[in-house]
């Protein structure tokens, strides 16, 4: 049978037309496949039609080398590096009440800051005539805007370098082809929510600048804007971090227990506490709720106050009434270190690599030093320089529960070669090349 097909198939394969779409062999290397050929491929010859058309289209490389994930995890982890310096300036300015002193965003103009007097009076008259001046900073000198007023501007301008960033090198990897189709879809993401983030920044600042003639209490963002605007850039900042860790660190190979899977569970929804804890934070700072019971562990002479639902309806004491915000604050960032005490001890059960235990242990540090931030903040009557650290902590507290998530995450089962060959057998066997 074979001396009888074999003159035919030569035949054929002296067509030019089967010649483009099956060429001589190819090695892995060049064409990412595993069809089982060895004999590399002369110039212009293509294995599949997707590679004629992607070598027509674009000349650049199909799939991502291991060099190019580095650099792409290095520059992610860089990213993430920014958006923590973002979260910190930005609470910096909150705590500083300066979050109000530029009173208009243009994305462009306001890079340019005022250069001399006159520049500085006009800007200061433009305060002068907002909520928070009138009812707040009615005394406050040239001087003293001024202070408030750079807090502000840097913390816009590194909104505006987190966005340079991201957007720049990602069109220089996907110029070069080294993002993969998922990759590409996470980073558009990405950059998508760095911008949203932008926009969100000055929606919440507008809610503060608006005249309320009803109220009488200190002009501030609304909280509910003040905790979105938090959140989203937790979420880039979680996104970007687990992204870049995921392409760095080489998976551990663990034994697929039910303790480790238990212990993997656990793990994911200590991370979601914290993280609701840190979110919870905005909203005590948004009511400046740190300055309702300065005491620890009472809240003034009782366990649970009595004005805990002094508004109607209850749920809105949840997200508008100080006590109850803070109370909510005290106890998940209590049950949060229970979580993560228990999450250590359940990890010392189960052999673990070095490394990740490295996590764990620094996770339990880590969320009794953040305790113990929160006490002596609450009980100084939140000085400046502390709360900033408290609110600091919350990020490395998120941050090394991330690490321990994927640490833990599971390894992908990938298919063999061997397996791939046999579902795929080549066309032709290789000395049936002419």
């Amino acid at each position: 049978m074979q001396r009888l097909l074999s003159p035919p198939l030569k035949a054929l394969m002296g067509s030019p037309c089967l010649r483009l779409l099956v060429p001589r062999a190819a090695p892995r290397a060049q064409c990412g496949c595993s069809c089982g050929i060895s004999r590399p491929l002369r110039p212009g010859q293509y294995s599949t039609v997707s590679e004629v058309a992607l070598q027509a289209g674009r000349g650049t490389v199909s799939l991502p080398s291991k060099a190019a994930e580095r650099v792409v995890g290095r520059w992610l982890l860089v990213c993430s590096g920014t958006v923590a310096g973002a979260v910190i300036l930005g609470g910096v300015t909150r705590l500083t009440e300066s979050g109000l002193s530029m009173v208009d965003w243009h994305l462009i103009k306001e890079m340019k800051p005022p250069t001399n007097q006159e520049e500085w009076e006009a800007e200061f008259q433009k305060y002068q005539q907002f909520p928070e001046f009138k009812i707040l900073n009615h005394d406050m000198t040239l001087a003293e805007f001024k202070f408030i007023w750079y807090m502000e501007y840097s913390h816009r301008m590194w909104g505006r370098l987190v966005g340079l960033v991201y957007i720049l090198p990602a069109a220089y990897f996907w110029r070069k082809g080294w993002l993969s189709r998922a990759m590409k879809g996470r980073v558009l993401a990405l950059c998508g929510l760095v911008c949203f983030q932008g926009l969100l920044g000055w929606y919440m600042v507008k809610s503060g600048l608006e005249e309320k003639p009803d109220s009488h209490d200190i002009p501030r963002v609304s909280q509910y804007r003040l905790a979105a605007h938090l959140g989203s850039a937790l979420v880039l900042y979680c996104a970007s971090l687990w992204t870049s860790l995921s392409l760095l660190l080489p998976q551990h190979k663990l034994p697929e227990t039910r303790q480790l899977l238990w212990l993997r569970r656990f793990a994911h929804g200590t991370a979601g506490l914290v993280f609701l804890t840190a979110l919870s934070g905005a909203f005590v700072a948004g009511l400046d709720a740190g300055l309702v019971y300065n005491s620890f562990p009472k809240m003034g002479e009782s366990w649970i106050p009595e004005d805990l639902f002094t508004f109607s309806p209850i749920l809105r004491n949840v997200f508008e009434n100080p006590t109850m915000v803070q109370f909510d604050h005290r106890i998940l960032g209590i049950t949060s270190v229970t979580a993560v005490t228990a999450l250590y001890f359940l990890s010392r059960r189960i052999p673990l690599p070095r490394r990740t235990k490295v996590a764990a242990a620094t996770l339990l540090a880590l969320a009794y030093t953040q305790a113990g931030l929160g006490i002596s903040t609450l009980l100084m009557y939140v000085p400046t320089p502390l709360a900033a650290t408290h609110q600091s902590g919350s990020l490395a507290l998120l941050t090394v529960a991330l690490w321990l998530m994927n640490e833990l995450r599971r390894v992908p089962k990938k298919i063999s070669p061997e397996l791939t060959s046999a579902v795929n057998p080549p066309l032709f066997a290789e000395e049936d090349w002419p």
